[in-house]
Parts: structure tokens; C-alpha cells; sequence
């Protein structure tokens, strides 16, 4: 998928912008005038995909403000959130029975005291807005601003990779970890037959490559017009699918650490996807770390990082 799509399109965006020093709307004067809502339909989609990236931001900013408390929240059982099917379970501690109705000290502080899914009905009955999530949300949105203004990509650029670097060696470290790194490396060739593999495999080359939101075309504008788009095409689609080879390490060695934990397959204790497979499973791995406040501290400012690089 980021051969025959990925990559030429990156490279595209990165000729048609460098030529043109157009952004996704006045670039279609120069293409195709009538085709020039496709440039303002670009904008919206762009505008969902920064609510949502804001979002994410704004749930990690609530989960590292809650590091900060003398023991992580998401660990124990006894919360005012906390429900009878909540089981707290350690690596030690083998008398622990998990079913397929336990569900973890994470699971529920990320739905029932983060989201507060419990609180609603349904789409028809939303409920309040609850003032910690939008105080986050607010001050996402402020950083985010300061971030376009100022510019802080140095920082954010590279220090998420010195978390990567930090969370792999600890969950190289942890027990099952094993277990994890095989499950990620070994592939099962009947999901190519699958046309939902295909459709992930595409959400997440564009999601990171980011061909198609206008943001290379408007960067590309910048740049010198005999300037190398080529090589810049080529360089950064190669650390971009290294660094997500990388981090299928850092979650994939956290995944066999926790079936390890729970005496379950990897598989099954992979079957969250999306934030989940953050806010819940890599949550509830860290709080079961020593040091877990320190790892949580760097893992969800890591994600605010990346988030403002996407955003």
C-alpha cells in the first residue's frame, strides 16, 4: 500500500506544491479551475481530522495530569468509578481469574471516569459536558496555536523518539514480552485475502504519510523551486514506515507482557484497536511497571507530541 500509493502520492503533492507555491485551494487555478472545491472539501476533512486529533490529545493531557497523583488511578479497584467486574491482577499474583466479564481498573477508568459512557443512553441523550475533559480541550487548543505561531517541531519531533527508544527497551524487558514480538512478526498470509486489512493498511499509510489533507502541498510551497522533492519524497516515507515498524515493537512486547499477565493469547488481548489500544491496554501495562509514574509521565507527553505534529 505505500508503494503503489503512499509514496507517489506523497511525491506528487510535494512536486505539484513545490511547483505551483500553491496551496489546496489556489493550486486548482492552475490545474483545473472547476475542480476547485475539491480544495475547500480538503479544508473540511483537515478541520474533522484536527477535532479528532485534539481529542486525543485532550483525553492524554487528562491521563498525564492524573500521573501526577500520588498513585495512578487507573490501578486499583476501590474508585467511586469502579464496578464488581473490575479485577486487579499482577504478574505476581496468579489467584486472580480473569473472564471474559472481568474487565481491568483501566478499561473502567477510561469509560467510565474519562468518557463517562455509563452516563448516556445513547447518541439521543448525550448528557453534560464534563468541565475536565473541555479544560483539556481548551488548552489543547491553545498549545496547538502557540505550536502553529511559534513553531516548536524540534522538540516535538525528536523527543518522541527518545520515549520509543526508552518504552522498547522496558518492554524488552518485561515477561511475555516474547510472546508479543512473534505475534507481530509472524504473518498469517490468508488476511491478504481480507478486504479489511487492505482498508487499514490504507487508513494508516495516509494518516501518517498524510497525502491527500493538503498539508504537503502547502509545506512544498515553501520550498526552493530546483529543491530535491524527489529525494525529500524518498527520505521521508522511509523513516516514516521505519518509525511504525519501531513502535509495533514498543506496543507488540507491552501486548505479550500483558498476556502473559492474563494467561490469555496475544490475539485476545490484542482485539482493542485505535485509542483502546492506548488508553486501556498500554495504560494498564505501565501501571503495572515499576516506575509506573514515570513511564506514564513520558508515554502520554510522547502522545501529546505526536499529536501536535499531526495536528
Amino acid at each position: 500500500m505505500a508503494v503503489f500509493g503512499g509514496v507517489p502520492l506523497f511525491y506528487m503533492e510535494l512536486a505539484l506544491g513545490q511547483f505551483h507555491r500553491s496551496g489546496c485551494i489556489s493550486i486548482w487555478k492552475h490545474i483545473c479551475p472547476i475542480f476547485k472545491g475539491i480544495g475547500f472539501a480538503i479544508c473540511i476533512i483537515a478541520l474533522y481530522i484536527a477535532f479528532y486529533y485534539n481529542t486525543i490529545m485532550a483525553w492524554s493531557l487528562y491521563y498525564l495530569l492524573s500521573c501526577f497523583r500520588p498513585t495512578l488511578p487507573w490501578t486499583t479497584c476501590t474508585n467511586s468509578w469502579n464496578t464488581p467486574n473490575c479485577h486487579r491482577y499482577t504478574y505476581m499474583d496468579r489467584n486472580v481469574t480473569w473472564s471474559n466479564s472481568s474487565t481491568s481498573p483501566a478499561e473502567e477508568f477510561y469509560t467510565r471516569q474519562v468518557l463517562q459512557v455509563h452516563l448516556s443512553p445513547g447518541l439521543h441523550q448525550l448528557g453534560s459536558v464534563s468541565w475536565q475533559l473541555a479544560l483539556c480541550l481548551l488548552f489543547i487548543f491553545t498549545i496547538v496555536y502557540f505550536s502553529i505561531w511559534k513553531g516548536v517541531v524540534w522538540v516535538t519531533a525528536t523527543f518522541p523518539y527518545l520515549v520509543l527508544l526508552v518504552l522498547l527497551v522496558r518492554g524488552a524487558t518485561l515477561p511475555g514480552a516474547w510472546r508479543g514480538v512473534i505475534f507481530y512478526l509472524k504473518p498469517d498470509w490468508g488476511k491478504l485475502l481480507s478486504t479489511t486489512v487492505w482498508v487499514d493498511a490504507a487508513a494508516q499509510i495516509f494518516f501518517s504519510l498524510g497525502p491527500g489533507f493538503g498539508v504537503l502541498l502547502a509545506f512544498a510551497s515553501y520550498n526552493p523551486f530546483h529543491n530535491n522533492c524527489y529525494k525529500d519524497a524518498l527520505l521521508t516515507s522511509s523513516v516514516n514506515c521505519l518509525t511504525s515498524f519501531l513502535s509495533g515493537f514498543v506496543i507488540f512486547t507491552v501486548l505479550g507482557y500483558m498476556a502473559e499477565m492474563r494467561q490469555q493469547d496475544v490475539s485476545t488481548v490484542a482485539k482493542d484497536a485505535g485509542p483502546s489500544l492506548l488508553f486501556i491496554i498500554y495504560a494498564e501495562a505501565i501501571a503495572n511497571m515499576p516506575a509506573s509514574t514515570f513511564f506514564g509521565i513520558i508515554f502520554f507527553l510522547m502522545l501529546i507530541m505526536l499529536g501536535l505534529d499531526s495536528t
